[in-house]
């Protein structure tokens, strides 16, 4: 369990909290690229660790992050002009373009110099695999562009994807550290076959820090098959990846990939989840059809979505459509979609959870860790330490993986050649 005070100093994450300032070291995705879908298109709103923002793609394709409020007399930016590489406040027709410079003030003489000492707060971008990503922190601790392999992956290859979460980032981020839970929370059948996490819920943690956070290992007994040995990674700050090769008893995925996600503060209490995947090999693109029905599979298909937005239809306001007779007969949870799952699970616990009431056990050794790097990262903040994953070397070559092994091998050899990035 965490100690009030310490869960305060890891889940707060507004401007100038311990866990904001960890946050605004890193790149952090700021919207999906298609949300911005042309240059000129209509500016979007966006609020990121705790601060209302707004994106516009300027004329030129470059894309802006600027704060909220005109700083003339705070009006709203969403209203803005977007036009010739500049958002125009409506109010007095000031024009700032995406680096915050103010380039127009037509209220004002036209002598006036006035418009060279006004700036609006903006923040620096770029976009890769389909994401703009942006740098919230000191410009002189920026680190190098983030380079996970999922973001080289060509589209063909890829799935992307955004959820919104009704929780702090970090219930989110535990429990998609958490592979016990899966066996039971994500107790499904296909068919006749089940999930391979469901023949043996106590896995065996062995989790070791690295530079850019941990890897752990998962070990499972599944009996006249040997071990189920799935690998994992945290990322930090917020970032998950695993294995996805091996889905049920008895046969790989249909397509063998890695999958993971990136939980990203909206606030201290609401959070986005990028999802993302890639294909294991060149060889199996992943077409749109598996991508919508792997996406429906998680419970954030199409059809699961509120139209126009990243919220699910299924939400604590409607129990996300609990089905008592499917949880006595069919699954543990009785709610359809594997996400929907953790969202009921992980927003059930209120937005922000009372680690001070836990009871930790053998199976949470990941979570443990990953509370003592955040808390770790706080202190490494303020007394002007480096931190870990700045570095994309340290991250770039790691890929997940899962797999059967004999008994009588040794994992690490098998997997050897597993665990290095393909893309």
């Amino acid at each position: 369990m965490l100690k009030p005070e310490e869960n305060e100093r890891i889940v707060r994450i507004g401007p100038g909290t311990p866990a904001g300032n960890v946050f605004r070291r890193y790149w952090q995705p700021a919207l999906l690229s298609s949300e911005l879908p042309e240059p000129d298109c209509p500016p979007v709103r966006v609020r990121l660790l705790g601060e209302d923002l707004i994106a516009f793609r300027a004329t030129d394709g470059s894309v802006g992050l600027v704060d909220a409020f005109c700083p003339h007399r705070r009006a709203p930016m969403f209203f803005g002009r977007n036009e010739e590489c500049g958002l125009r406040c409506v109010y007095h027709g000031w024009k700032f373009d995406a680096t915050g410079a103010c380039v127009d003030m037509p209220s004002e003489p036209p002598d006036s110099l006035f418009k060279t000492k006004v700036t609006i707060k903006a923040y620096p971008t770029f976009e890769a695999a389909d994401v703009v990503w942006t740098y919230m922190g000191p410009p002189a601790e920026m680190p190098a562009h983030p380079d996970y392999e999922w973001m080289r992956a060509p589209r063909t290859h890829r799935i992307l994807s955004k959820t919104f979460e009704d929780a702090n980032y970090l219930q989110g981020l535990e429990g998609g550290l958490d592979t016990a839970h899966s066996s039971f929370a994500h107790n499904e059948r296909l068919g006749d076959r089940n999930w391979i996490r469901n023949r043996d819920g106590a896995p065996r943690l062995d989790v070791t820090r690295t530079d850019y956070g941990f890897t752990y290992v998962s070990t499972r007994d599944i009996g006249e098959d040997g071990l189920y040995i799935r690998v994992y990674h945290y990322v930090m700050p917020a970032q998950q990846m695993r294995g996805g090769v091996m889905a049920l008893t008895g046969g790989r995925a249909k397509v063998p990939k890695l999958d993971g996600h990136i939980w990203v503060p909206i606030d201290d209490e609401h959070t986005y989840v990028y999802n993302w995947a890639l294909s294991y090999s060149s060889d199996d693109p992943i077409s749109p059809e598996y991508a919508e029905a792997w996406e429906t599979t998680n419970g954030r298909g199409k059809e699961d979505l509120v139209p126009g937005t990243f919220r699910l239809k299924k939400t604590k306001a409607n129990d996300y459509l609990i089905d008592r007779e499917r949880q006595k007969t069919k699954t543990f949870t009785g709610i359809v979609g594997i996400n929907t799952q953790d969202f009921a699970l992980q927003e059930g616990m209120g937005n922000i959870a009372d680690r001070s009431l836990e009871h930790l056990g053998t199976s949470d050794k990941a979570i443990i860790v990953t509370r003592q790097l955040l808390l770790e990262a706080t202190d490494s903040v303020a007394n002007g330490e480096p931190l870990r994953a700045t570095d994309p070397s340290t991250y770039r070559t790691v890929r997940p993986y899962d797999d059967y092994v004999a008994r009588d091998r040794n994992w690490r050899e098998q997997f050897a050649p597993e665990l290095i990035a393909k893309w």
